[in-house]
């Protein structure tokens, strides 16, 4: 029996120390979640037997339970990184036509061949579906699909709305040349200040509106002439009239500048551009000055970088300043993770034991925050399991010690004569 019990004993010291190796083999491990063994005495008592005499007959391993407390976070160069701050699990898709999903809590991600993002194992990190304007659309997991980058060049956009806000000198006078709006290149005689941005057709070339002020003879009076590259018969004027305090007494109705195919010369579309004068506009007695001044459109674009919020807001970013949002990164909980299914490479599968997946935001509800540039460190304590290396050991020695001297016992009675 004695012999039994403290074969039972060894089997147990071993499997701590397996759990204990394994931990402290894993203390690099991206995402990885240290591992506990937990053992239960064996006692068998008959129906009828008397259990304030009965001896236990050893123990046993229980469980193995994974112990899914924080990992402190490294901070990378790479903005694909990405590390959880408080409870969930990224959704991975293990191929890209596979209907299953695997979790974990590793981060480090890059993009393969085809702009899809996958972590070191090659499987696709899932996200939500959103709008255009980055806000969520679904949280069921099953509406959580791999997100590939558009690596192709942006989408130009014809410019439709310019705004301009300025100071006019109030010191200034009529020219004394007319404005005459039939000249490619107006006189400067004629008008008192210009300005000049750029706007975008429909194809993202890049054209010129020129804007002319000039002075009336009324007072506090500006004609404003407007012209796209150099055709003809420049547009015009819009009437801003300043009050005695300088300043617009009601906003100015946009003033719409066109430009037709033929003038623009690209095969792109008409052109057709509301210019709003903002109504903090001024004339003092200062120099001209364009304090601001926007428009609406954009050229072609290449992507030149990929963000992650704490959201989970997965955004691209283009050479020519749009940003779209792509998806946003699933994060999953479970009733009781601990009941998860190990499949290596940090990464679990669901089980009947473990729940459903409840996919959600990060940062909302019980789901952690997204850091990007980030990774979750392995939660392995290394001075603890070094300990627990030792305390396994002399389990170990006390167990084999008891069968030798079982062992020496058992030969005293076989050597009686």
């Amino acid at each position: 029996m004695s012999f039994n019990t403290s074969i039972t004993g060894l089997n147990a010291a071993q499997k701590d120390l397996d759990v204990t190796s394994n931990n402290i083999a894993n203390a690099n491990s991206t995402g990885f979640k240290s591992s506990r063994a937990q053992f239960g005495d064996i006692y068998a008592v008959s129906a009828y037997g008397n259990s304030k005499t009965a001896t236990g007959q050893g123990v046993l391993t229980e469980a193995v339970q994974q112990q899914f407390t924080q990992g402190s976070l490294q901070f990378t160069n790479n903005s694909l990184d990405l590390a959880i701050s408080g409870q969930g699990f990224f959704a991975f898709q293990p191929t890209i036509d596979s209907q299953e999903s695997v979790y974990s809590r590793a981060g480090a991600l890059g993009v393969n061949k085809d702009g899809f993002i996958v972590n070191t194992a090659g499987q696709f990190l899932k996200a939500l579906p959103v709008s255009v304007n980055g806000t969520l659309q679904s949280t069921s997991l099953t509406s959580a699909k791999p997100i590939q980058l558009p690596v192709a060049a942006g989408a130009p956009k014809a410019t439709t709305t310019v705004t301009q806000s300025f100071n006019l000198p109030a010191s200034a006078t009529a020219p004394v040349v007319a404005f005459n709006t039939t000249q490619a290149t107006p006189d400067p005689a004629s008008y008192t200040q210009a300005n000049s941005q750029q706007v975008y057709d429909s194809l993202g070339n890049t054209h010129t509106m020129s804007s002319y002020y000039v002075k009336t003879a009324n007072p506090n009076e500006w004609n404003v002439y407007y012209q796209v590259d150099t055709q003809t018969p420049i547009q015009g004027p819009s009437t801003l009239t300043f009050d005695a305090n300088g300043k617009l007494p009601t906003a100015p109705a946009p003033f719409t500048v066109s430009a037709t195919s033929a003038s623009l010369g690209t095969g792109a579309a008409p052109l057709a551009i509301n210019v709003t004068t903002q109504p903090d506009s001024t004339q003092y007695n200062a120099p001209f000055n364009m304090a601001s001044q926007s428009q609406d459109g954009n050229t072609t674009g290449q992507l030149t970088g990929v963000s992650v919020g704490s959201n989970g807001l997965i955004q691209a970013s283009y050479s020519n300043g749009q940003s779209v949002a792509l998806g946003m990164v699933a994060l999953v909980n479970f009733s009781d993770p601990q009941a998860l299914k190990q499949v290596g490479s940090n990464s679990w599968k669901q089980t009947v034991d473990s729940g459903e997946p409840l996919a959600g935001q990060p940062g909302t509800g019980t789901f952690g925050a997204i850091q990007g540039g980030a990774l979750e460190q392995s939660n392995v304590d290394l001075t603890t399991q070094l300990v627990n290396m030792i305390v396994a050991q002399r389990n170990f020695q006390a167990n084999a010690q008891a069968i030798q001297t079982d062992k020496t016992a058992t030969d005293a009675v076989m050597q009686i004569r």
